[in-house]
């Protein structure tokens, strides 16, 4: 039997979702986007799957450990849960090429800009990437989900004012153009739903 694959929303976690903290490795520091609950409860009525993609090098520098930080990931979760909202998964890339010292300190595919975490949620959830969208507050993220084959979104909030001014220049033509620019999350995935997301889940 073929298997019937579906769009995903996938999400950069600080800055898109919560606010930028740094290094956050505490519950009590995590501070979610107000707009990013209604964002993602649309996301689940649409039918898409709601991804998170974040980089966690503070698992390299030796800030936490990855039980920590998936103990971190399900309590954010029931944080959305308790308002209607559903993170579908979490993936997370643990490297950095030079921080740290221990076997976490490798180039790797999966530290974005690289696409390896989008490919391997799509193998492994069924997700067909020409049709789904990868959202960011850096030009890392916009980069990461066009090299997966995704559209990019670049919002405002976290990094993405200062990622506009410094990279209006390379953006042009290029794998760090971003197909639209949000003033956050909620506004972003609201342009997905009216323009594309909706239309393409009806031809299903």
């Amino acid at each position: 039997m073929t298997r019937v694959l579906r769009p995903a929303v996938f999400l950069d976690r600080d800055g898109t979702l919560i606010k930028e903290t740094g290094y956050l490795h505490r519950f009590d520091e995590v501070k979610i986007y107000p707009e990013a609950l209604q964002a993602v409860s649309r996301v689940n009525g649409s039918g898409a799957l709601a991804v998170v993609i974040t980089n966690q090098s503070a698992i390299a520098r030796g800030l936490l450990s990855e039980r920590d930080l998936q103990k971190l990931h399900h309590l954010i979760n029931l944080e959305f849960q308790k308002h209607g909202a559903r993170i579908d998964a979490f993936y997370y890339c643990p490297h950095h090429p030079e921080a740290g010292s221990g076997p976490y300190t490798q180039v790797c595919g999966c530290r974005k800009p690289e696409p390896g975490m989008l490919l391997r949620a799509a193998r492994e959830l069924g997700i067909e990437l020409k049709e789904s969208y990868m959202f960011g507050d850096r030009l890392d993220d916009v980069e990461t989900g066009h090299r997966a084959g995704c559209q990019s979104i670049l919002v405002k909030t976290g990094y993405g004012s200062e990622e506009m001014v410094s990279g209006n220049k390379e953006q042009a033509g290029s794998l760090r153009r971003p197909a639209y620019v949000a003033e956050n999350i909620l506004e972003g995935v609201k342009w997905i739903l009216e323009r594309h997301l909706e239309r393409r889940l009806e031809n299903h």
